[in-house]
């Protein structure tokens, strides 16, 4: 039986972010930001939500249509918080345990928090518990009223405030914890007689109490678990947030990071103790980064898998792709999706790979181009070595045997296979197969024209 649902609210356009994009699918840590108040919710447990749209609502649905956890509420007009959650009345039809009720647009609660709040509001049997916290300057926040006893009355928003209730410091943060069988009852009671018209989810604080029943608040002591993005530049506030939890979280764990304000380092990539990460380092979605590494200045990594020991030097850029224990990876090098290379492989600076596998202790130093190609172990490609995989229609594979050595300025057309301990001459221009053990040269001869720059000149 579900004990625990979720009605998150995500209707509004978001205005103050001048864009034409709905709020709640701007980008916080390479994620939505709806993402986050979703995984929140499931973290704490619930196993059913509903997640209220109104502008682009096809948008918000196409991102999240793969969950199964997830349904969809429509609410056609933004009238208020209370119209919008009670919009998810069809989507928890039949539920009767504790429904969360969250924002889309705060990214930063979390599910510890959320946690703990679920567990005082069943140890206390409470009917509503409220998300709150102290502010020293609450303007624009709904106030906690309270009564005798700490219970709270009524939610007073800025607009419908009195002098007197401005000056209460602990405010509404808009989370929730409420019983299912009071939440849709009182939310069918709602009027919207306020200073906004609106009809506003705080008011079933006041029907609670006047009914009896137990509302509580439920105070966090940070803060910024409740800031609502409602701008860019509190956009930006709350990713650098963010992104500072989970650097705090790596340092903890055993991992350097130079310049921690500056290592954009996204939720759920995995980086192994005494790994060194310098300044502007970008990691992000599956990525996987063994123990020893050493990730130097101005990289950018993205689901790929890395050994221990790998070296990856400064502005190269990677995308899945697997590195080998002990490899070395540029300055300015690029590995392509499909880059597959085992250990102590070498790739220089300003090489560049793309659907390749590269055997151990094989190197390509410099100047390179490696594409469709399956490379032995103790293989040299010499500088400006370019393996031709396209011919204009269809992609073409280059193989190359154990212990080839090739020398500069070489061509590979394929579809073309060198064998085993061959080499190949700098300049050469492959495009017939190499038989193992061969030198393989494919270059005029070279003319020497005696005393032709003095005749010219005369």
């Amino acid at each position: 039986m579900d004990r625990v649902a979720a009605i998150i609210l995500a209707a509004g356009k978001g205005t103050r972010m001048k864009s034409s994009l709905v709020k709640v699918m701007h980008p916080l840590g390479e994620k939505p930001l709806l993402y986050w108040p979703v995984q929140t919710a499931k973290l704490a447990g619930a196993t059913r939500i509903a997640v209220v749209v109104g502008h682009q609502a096809d948008r918000v649905r196409e991102y999240f249509a793969a969950d199964a956890t997830i349904s969809f509420a429509t609410q056609q007009e933004q009238l208020g918080t209370g119209h919008a959650a009670a919009s998810a009345r069809e989507s928890l039809a039949g539920f009767t345990g504790t429904v969360f009720i969250l924002c889309g647009d705060v990214p930063l609660l979390r599910p510890e928090t959320l946690l703990a709040m679920l567990a005082a509001h069943e140890k206390k049997k409470a009917a509503i518990t409220v998300l709150t916290t102290h502010i020293d300057n609450p303007y624009g926040y709904g106030r906690i009223v309270k009564r005798q006893g700490g219970r709270i009355c009524r939610i007073i928003e800025e607009k419908d405030a009195t002098p007197e209730e401005r000056e209460i410091t602990e405010v509404n943060s808009g989370i929730y914890c409420i019983e299912a069988e009071f939440l849709f009852r009182a939310l069918s009671g709602l009027k919207n007689d306020n200073a906004q018209g609106e009809y506003y989810l705080t008011d079933i604080v006041k029907a609670a109490a006047d009914e009896n029943r137990l509302c509580l608040s439920f105070p966090t002591s940070d803060p910024e678990e409740v800031m609502g993005v409602n701008d860019r530049l509190q956009l930006a506030t709350a990713a650098a947030i963010h992104r500072s939890r989970i650097n705090q979280a790596l340092m903890l764990a055993g991992i350097t990071l130079i310049d921690p304000a500056t290592a954009y380092i996204e939720a759920g990539v995995e980086v192994g103790a005494d790994t060194v990460i310098h300044p502007n380092v970008h990691l992000s979605g599956t990525t996987v980064i063994g123990p020893d590494c050493v990730i130097e200045a101005n990289v950018s990594i993205r689901d790929c898998r890395l050994g221990s020991g790998v070296t990856v030097k400064a502005g190269s850029v990677l995308a899945e792709s697997t590195v080998g224990d002990g490899a070395a990876i540029g300055p300015m090098a690029h590995l392509r999706p499909g880059s597959l290379l085992a250990a102590h492989v070498k790739i220089g600076n300003f090489v560049e790979t793309k659907k390749i596998v590269m055997g151990e202790g094989s190197k390509a130093s410099h100047l390179t181009y490696l594409g469709d190609a399956e490379i032995g172990s103790g293989v040299n490609i010499g500088c400006g070595t370019i393996t031709c995989n396209y011919d204009g229609v269809k992609k073409h594979r280059t193989v190359i045997g154990d212990n080839v050595f090739v020398g500069s300025d070489v061509q590979f057309v394929a579809p073309v296979a060198i064998g085993s301990n061959s080499l190949i001459a700098a300049g050469t221009t492959v495009t017939r197969d190499v038989p193992p053990d061969s030198l393989a040269i494919a270059r005029t001869a070279q003319v020497n024209k005696e005393g032709w720059r003095l005749k010219k000149r005369d």
